[in-house]
């Protein structure tokens, strides 16, 4: 009997192992996204001009000279190299331009309650629940770990996402443990 309990609990551990790596791994592969507050350098081939840092503002905009304002929140590399490029080639035949993140400044998540260091976070990676919670130093003895709450504004609406640690803890329910977006707040009770 006890040889069964441990086989089953080792196959517990080893899916909740696999499914944890399967959603990081998952999460690692999507790009960068750009935040206000994210410091980036902007680089034109052969236009010294053309050449320097942006801040992205807190209103996600930013401004360039020739591409004008451009809205770059929200927005990988990738879209914002496309966008500075198809609005300089009215200026530059085939111009070839670099954007790369010099700064984050941006990414930030707020653990507040019941932790040893509440406060904000900044992040460069994908950041989840438990990981914040670590950040924060863990939780108190008198956290309510099971009443957890994730505060998110999507377009203006707040939203309450639940966790519960112990489940998690336990290796149930791992859909909980969600990927943080900048300017969540995970809330200890």
């Amino acid at each position: 009997m006890k040889t069964i309990t441990s086989l089953l609990l080792l196959a517990v551990l080893s899916a909740a192992v696999t499914q944890t790596r399967a959603g990081n791994d998952a999460g690692e592969h999507e790009p960068y996204r750009v935040q206000p507050g994210d410091l980036l350098t902007v680089s034109v081939w052969k236009e010294e001009s053309l050449q320097g840092d942006v801040l992205v503002r807190p209103d996600g905009g930013l401004s360039f000279p020739l591409a004008g304002d451009i809205s770059a929140s929200g927005k990988s590399i990738q879209e914002l190299t496309k966008e500075f490029t198809d609005r300089l080639e009215h200026y530059i035949p085939k111009p070839v331009v670099t954007i790369s993140v010099k700064t984050i400044g941006g990414n930030r998540v707020y653990v507040v309650g019941k932790v040893a260091r509440p406060g904000e976070f900044a992040f460069s990676r994908p950041v989840d629940v438990m990981q914040a919670l670590s950040l924060a130093g863990g939780t108190t003895e008198f956290a309510s770990l099971n009443d957890i709450v994730i505060l998110r504004r999507d377009n203006g609406a707040l939203q309450a996402i639940r966790f519960r640690y112990g489940d998690v803890e336990r290796g149930k329910d791992l859909t909980q443990d969600v990927l943080l977006r900048s300017g969540d707040t995970v809330v200890v009770p």
